[in-house]
């Protein structure tokens, strides 16, 4: 039986819950800390985050909008699709929640799913520059 895996990470910002609500819902600033993509704040919204791909992949994560919170939550799935020799299908759940804490916000990031070490491991690698670049486009939005 493979062990399946979550990724989570935390990390304080800050900055007011609203900013990153804003980072993290509208299309042109997620493109900025994530990647380009058609996502809108509806559940049931199926988008597409586009990356740069790897040789054999064509970098299309399909995604769909799972349950929203305005303001505190966002979940959604990821699916890199597979079929193609350099990415394996992987399925799995993105979960951002945003916690007011003194000074900012708190974001927890967690990624469900893992069931490969490669996987868990990029991801980990990936997130953890996703949320850096976050940081620079929260604090460059007007409050």
């Amino acid at each position: 039986m493979t062990e399946t895996r979550t990724l989570v990470m935390e990390r304080e910002f800050p900055h007011p819950p609203e900013r990153l609500w804003r980072a993290i819902t509208q299309p042109h600033l997620i493109a900025e800390w994530l990647l380009p993509n058609d996502f809108v704040a509806e559940q049931g919204h199926r988008f597409t985050l586009q990356s740069p791909g790897a040789p054999g992949w064509s970098g299309r994560i399909d995604c769909a909008v799972r349950e929203i919170e305005p303001g505190r939550q966002l979940s959604y799935s990821w699916d890199t699709g597979g079929g193609e020799e350099a990415m394996p299908r992987f399925e799995s759940v993105v979960t951002l929640t945003l916690e007011p804490v003194a000074g900012g916000t708190r974001l927890r990031m967690e990624q469900t799913g893992f069931t490969n070490a490669n996987n868990y491991g990029g991801a980990r690698f990936g997130w953890g520059k996703f949320l850096e670049r976050l940081e620079g486009v929260v604090a460059g939005l007007d409050t």
